[in-house]
């Protein structure tokens, strides 16, 4: 008798979607050292879990940039043009954005993520709040090309790029974002951005090693996802999560620290852990206003202005398209 098996492949039929991440996922975990993108932390569990990070006490960043944008929301949205489309990249929850919305006249908001369940139910609650705005949603990938709804092309265009997201990409990544960035929102087009600021490193250090596990929970939750979603089989409690500040670099970074030998597959394909060895998932590039501003001049936008706290610990940056 000729039984067929069935392979992890066929057991897990991919959606388009779902073959990137596959993808990605088995060519970052062949690497030496291994990694995986940050951007496959945001899931619906690791949006909610990144929800909770926002409000530790530990976790400044998000209470800071939130003062600014309050306390700054007339000077930020002087900026925006009346009629103009708000495009959100990375958009996640809305409390952001919100800080604006009173004060600029928006002809849309355009919120834009991967995670499109996440990025719906925020795009319906904000229709609620606000029925007079038009809220396009676009379910991509922001670190890549995407179209924009035909219905706001003909309008002027703003980025807004809050979170210091920017800091997860290396600096040559971040620079064709923003290149990227530009392409999208087109001739004379604006962009608000976060950058978070180099500090003291307990402080860092503190930020991304909360007490209360939070940050280890997000962290571990992207080896969930690939056990979901890919038919993995990894042991994830054979994993434990390590944030250090790479002072040479400029940066944090995040890691899953393998606690014994095993192997774990993903659709068939095997990869090897010795006791020890990481997977660097994320790193947090901490600017200085001067480096930004270079940044941001080699990528092809002007520096309009920039807010700070008063402490210094986060910056909020104006940018106009370059000629």
């Amino acid at each position: 008798m000729n039984v067929h098996a069935t392979t992890p492949a066929e057991a897990h039929r991919l959606d388009e979607p779902t073959s990137v991440f596959a993808r990605d996922v088995i060519g970052d975990l062949s690497r030496a050292p291994k990694r995986l993108s940050p951007k496959y932390f945001y899931d619906v569990t690791g949006s909610q879990l990144f929800e909770q990070i926002t409000r530790l006490p530990e976790y400044y960043p998000t209470r800071t940039e939130l003062g600014i944008l309050r306390d700054r929301s007339r000077s930020i949205s002087a900026i925006v043009p009346e009629g103009a489309a708000l495009i959100e990249f990375g958009a996640g929850a809305t409390t952001k954005v919100r800080l604006l919305l009173g004060e600029c006249r928006l002809g849309a908001y355009v919120p834009v993520d991967i995670s499109g369940d996440f990025l719906n139910a925020q795009a319906k609650a904000l229709r609620a709040d606000y029925p007079g705005l038009a809220v396009h949603p676009v379910t991509a990938d922001f670190t890549a090309p995407f179209e924009l709804p035909e219905a706001i092309k003909a309008m002027p265009k703003v980025g807004f790029f809050p979170g210091s997201t920017l800091g997860n990409f290396e600096p040559g990544e971040a620079c064709t974002f923003l290149k990227s960035a530009r392409a999208i929102l087109g001739k004379g087009g604006r962009m608000v951005i976060g950058v978070d600021l180099e500090k003291d490193e307990r402080t860092l250090y503190d930020a991304y090693n909360d007490t209360a596990g939070v940050t280890a929970r997000f962290n571990l939750n992207v080896l969930h996802r690939i056990n979901r979603e890919l038919g993995g089989d990894f042991d994830v409690g054979a994993f434990i999560h390590r944030a250090i500040y790479n002072r040479d670099r400029h940066r944090i970074e995040m890691h899953l620290i393998c606690k014994k030998a095993l192997t774990a597959q993903v659709l068939g394909k095997k990869f090897s852990f010795r006791p020890g060895e990481s997977i660097h998932t994320e790193s947090s590039y901490k600017y200085s206003i001067d480096r930004f501003s270079v940044l941001a001049r080699v990528s092809g936008w002007n520096l309009l202005e920039s807010w700070t706290d008063q402490d210094a610990m986060f910056s909020v940056h104006a940018l106009v398209a370059s000629d």
